[in-house]
């Protein structure tokens, strides 16, 4: 036996629940002869008589009445499922996996949080800390819907592809130097001046940034140190280690007071921004994270740590 269709199904149900076929016409808002179309071709397809029909209305046969509890039980499903898709579409729920490395996480991640339960308070945000060559491997297999990177001029970026970035937010480089550096103090202080110090490095991007940067003002830097964390890169820095250059959400994330920290001329900043699958935006409940992170970000300048 062919399918039935589920639209005959449905307006057999109304015919059934009115009583009659002309009060299941009006109220789907048809006329009686195509009502009673759609119920013989139902009738057609399952091969039995649904219906009994008198000057009184109809009622259903017992193959009718089998029948009608399937159709209700499909309704139900189907308003079910319409309710899931409105509440999906107005925010009332829903879920985003979203990723950010470490400083994001920790100046920008909560507020953005916060806004978010005030703003969609059903939408399920779940939080991945994770750098981003592995977001984009995340975003790219799917584990990810939206992540929050960054990048430096020199970054290489072909691996992201096809993903779509949006930038959000200026991160000034900083140089870190220790309290008692001869040249703390020194308003003309530049990168070259530190040629010959020695450097504690970050995270891959972030020391190939280092390096880009020295090899601008004509020198190779002599790496001691390496570490993603930056408040061993500052406490290194304290306590002899060599000098740094840390972007300011680093610094106001890990604040270490007994280093000093100098704005340098020619530095380049890095862009912190959002890396999603092509389309992912128009999702609403990716929609309602990416506001909230514009939001957050908005107010902030180039100048998070004041110097």
């Amino acid at each position: 036996m062919p399918g039935m269709d589920p639209r005959r199904l449905l307006i057999f149900r109304t015919v059934v629940r009115n009583g009659s076929i002309g009060a299941g016409a009006r109220e789907l808002g048809w006329t009686q002869p195509a009502v009673s179309q759609h119920l013989a071709a139902l009738e057609k397809e399952v091969g039995t008589t649904l219906l009994l029909r008198s000057s009184a209305g109809v009622t259903p046969t017992e193959a009718g009445s089998r029948l009608a509890q399937h159709a209700e039980a499909i309704a139900a499903q189907l308003e079910a499922a319409t309710e899931e898709l409105a509440d999906l579409t107005a925010l009332r729920r829903g879920t985003v996996r979203f990723g950010t490395f470490p400083s994001a996480a920790a100046v920008l991640l909560p507020p953005v949080l916060s806004r978010l339960r005030e703003t969609a308070p059903d939408l399920d945000v779940t939080f991945e800390e994770i750098e981003p060559p592995d977001a984009i491997a995340k975003l790219r297999e799917g584990e990810l819907d939206l992540a929050l990177v960054f990048r430096y001029p020199c970054s290489d970026v072909d691996a992201e592809g096809t993903l779509e970035w949006s930038p959000l937010l200026e991160d000034r480089v900083m140089a870190v130097l220790p309290q008692d550096h001869p040249r703390a103090e020194d308003p003309d202080l530049t990168l070259a001046d530190l040629a010959e110090e020695t450097w504690v490095a970050g995270c891959e991007r972030c020391r190939a940034n280092l390096i880009s940067s020295a090899r601008t003002a004509g020198f190779t830097p002599t790496v001691r140190h390496s570490t993603d964390d930056g408040v061993v890169a500052q406490r290194l820095v304290q306590h002899g280690g060599g000098v740094a250059l840390l972007p300011e959400t680093v610094l106001e994330a890990t604040p270490v007071e007994e280093v000093v920290v100098r704005s340098l001329p020619g530095l380049d900043s890095r862009m912190i921004g959002l890396l999603n699958r092509r389309g992912a935006q128009a999702i609403p409940a990716v929609a309602a994270v990416r506001d909230a992170l514009v939001a957050e970000a908005a107010p902030r300048t180039s100048s998070a740590v004041m110097i």
